[in-house]
């Protein structure tokens, strides 16, 4: 994947059984994920039709072609006060990581929160081998550090902590533009 300039486009159904892919490679060898077993590519459908039911965007990103990572907007909490709020995800591939793919996907996530009205956009990244780069990537798009849940994880034998980062879409504090999320239903 040299020479990168990622191509964003939104995610359909026919990319679940790559998504569910790179997602299973970080549920069973990494720790960006909280989950214990890879879910199937039946339940990865289920969370982006979830998703898309929401009216929010499921993103992904190819380099020359090849998919090189996904990511997608989910609403922060289910509670009706929490409707301006949205947690973002994003996962790349492994060859493709530290080329700017993060960052076109979060970016185009960032200017669809706008478009809707949301407020506040939280990523929360878990201690792994690149959470620092993470975290660097969303301070660098604005986001602030939010807070840390300490050793709230338990995965591959440890303890792992969770940084919580915040972007302010209206850092005024002015009302909402508009209704917010739809809420109710599941998501994972």
């Amino acid at each position: 994947m040299a020479g990168l300039i990622p191509t964003i486009r939104p995610a359909t159904a026919a990319d679940m059984a790559t998504v569910a892919a790179l997602y299973g490679r970080e549920v069973t060898g990494g720790t960006a994920s909280f989950e214990l077993e890879p879910p199937s590519v039946a339940e990865m459908t289920a969370r982006f039709d979830a998703v898309r039911d929401r009216d929010l965007p499921w993103l992904v990103a190819e380099v020359d072609g090849a998919f090189a990572g996904y990511a997608y907007l989910s609403p922060f909490r289910p509670r009706a006060a929490y409707r301006y709020g949205v947690e973002v995800s994003v996962y790349v591939e492994e060859a493709a990581r530290g080329r700017g793919v993060a960052r076109a996907l979060v970016t185009a996530l960032i200017e669809a929160a706008r478009a809707k009205g949301l407020r506040h956009i939280i990523a929360a990244i878990s201690q792994s081998a690149t959470s620092d780069a993470s975290i660097a990537l969303h301070r660098s798009l604005g986001f602030e550090t939010a807070g840390v849940y300490r050793q709230v994880g338990w995965k591959h034998d440890r303890w792992l902590d969770v940084t919580l980062v915040q972007l302010d879409l209206s850092p005024d504090g002015a009302p909402p533009t508009g209704e917010g999320l739809r809420l109710g239903g599941g998501l994972a």
